[in-house]
């Protein structure tokens, strides 16, 4: 494989672990960084498979208070570069990015804990007025989230293809299967969570239609996702909320809500 491509996931994997903390392009989430490492590897149905099984995994990882979710980041970009490029199968992709998870877990923890003295450097910057220090030491911080994946990830593009096979080979079947069940009960808990969100008067019926043409109906995934879209925009065009209409007596509009508002702070 040339360096280009090499490049080009060094910038993906970059990317995710500034994204594990900015939450504003979300690279760090599988659907994006396995299906980008696999178009510029030259492997997008792999990637593809890939990013799509481990999404509906990384739907049930959140941040609850002071606990610390599993690293998606890690476990896209390092699971991504194994499928993609070490030759591994996409099974044993998604059992490595449950451990890859719990390993990115570990490295999170530990760099969020440098960034508290970096924050305290910040504020003794800024109580001498110094706001180009209080820049600088927060690009710092972020650069080392970024490096925090970009390094594991060079280290696993660096292992030969070889080894990987071996070391997988190595994995006992028991393991790997456990891994692989517990990935599917995680699947559950993210669709789970998907359908809790969905658990409004207004929005049942969308999820009865999905239900019943997928069931009847010979329809695709990318059929029914354009569907999907085609329902909303539908809905949101006739909902008065959100296209205006509907508010000039009781005032429910998006434009009579924000006049409200407006009008507190006059």
């Amino acid at each position: 494989m040339g360096i280009l491509p090499v490049v080009l996931v060094l910038v993906v994997a970059f990317l995710a672990g500034l994204e594990g903390v900015l939450d504003e392009w979300q690279f760090h989430q599988p659907i994006i960084a396995c299906t980008l490492i696999g178009i510029v590897t030259g492997h997008p149905m792999e990637g593809v498979l890939l990013a799509g099984t481990l999404q509906m995994i990384a739907l049930g990882w959140m941040n609850i208070g002071a606990a610390v979710a599993p690293d998606a980041a890690l476990a896209s970009v390092a699971s991504a570069i194994l499928v993609c490029m070490k030759g591994a199968s996409v099974s044993d992709g998604v059992a490595s990015a449950m451990a890859l998870a719990v390993a990115g877990l570990v490295l999170t923890i530990f760099v969020r804990t440098i960034t508290v003295g970096i924050i305290h450097l910040a504020d003794n910057a800024a109580e001498q007025g110094n706001l180009t220090m209080v820049n600088n030491l927060h690009l710092f911080a972020l650069l080392l989230q970024g490096l925090r994946i970009l390094i594991p990830a060079a280290f696993v593009i660096a292992v030969p293809a070889e080894a990987v096979q071996a070391a997988l080979e190595v994995i006992p079947v028991w393991v790997s299967g456990g891994l692989a069940a517990a990935g599917g009960f995680i699947v559950v808990v993210g669709y789970a969570m998907v359908i809790n969100m969905m658990a409004t008067r207004e929005l049942w019926p969308f999820f009865f239609i999905g239900f019943v043409l997928s069931v009847l109906s010979g329809i695709t995934l990318i059929g029914m996702g354009i569907i999907g879209v085609c329902l909303a925009l539908i809905y949101l065009n006739l909902k008065p909320e959100f296209n205006g209409g509907g508010g000039g007596a009781g005032g429910n509009s998006v434009e009579a809500q924000l006049d409200s508002i407006l009008n507190d702070y006059e």
